[in-house]
């Protein structure tokens, strides 16, 4: 995924539809498990086999409009989408005394500004946003 130092180039993306091609070549048995709408994973089972296996086509395929994922991030900053640069600070309000209603109403502010999608695989390279060793995600 298209985070600062990592690397990533979009060359090396393998999109979601032809790793299904190729694993439904190597594996018939594979089988799609009915999602709950916030999955951020695609999950499989494949007959004979224990556990689960899982995709994040997030590059290829969104699912952000589903996504409930938010993050609190050691420095004490708010983040509602993994590809966001957008944070706001709770550490702050925290400091200078804030009770658990203005904490509520700056958390509900960020979530109603989150977007339905992420900007696309080109723009999110070029997008100025934390390491993801940064974001804990």
């Amino acid at each position: 995924m298209p985070f600062d130092g990592n690397v990533w180039n979009f060359k090396k993306l393998v999109p979601y539809s032809e790793m299904m091609d190729r694993v439904i070549k190597h594996v018939p048995s594979i089988k799609r498990l009915q999602d709950h709408p916030t999955d951020t994973a695609k999950n499989f089972t494949i007959d004979g086999h224990q556990g689960r296996v899982s995709f994040i086509t997030s590059m290829t395929e969104h699912f952000y409009a589903g996504c409930n994922r938010l993050r609190i991030l050691a420095d004490g900053n708010f983040k509602v989408c993994l590809f966001g640069p957008s944070e706001v600070s709770l550490r702050d309000p925290l400091r200078h005394g804030a009770e658990d209603d203005e904490l509520r109403e700056i958390i509900a502010a960020a979530v109603k500004r989150k977007k339905a999608s992420h900007a696309g695989m080109f723009d999110l390279a070029k997008t100025v946003n934390r390491p993801m060793i940064h974001i804990g995600g």
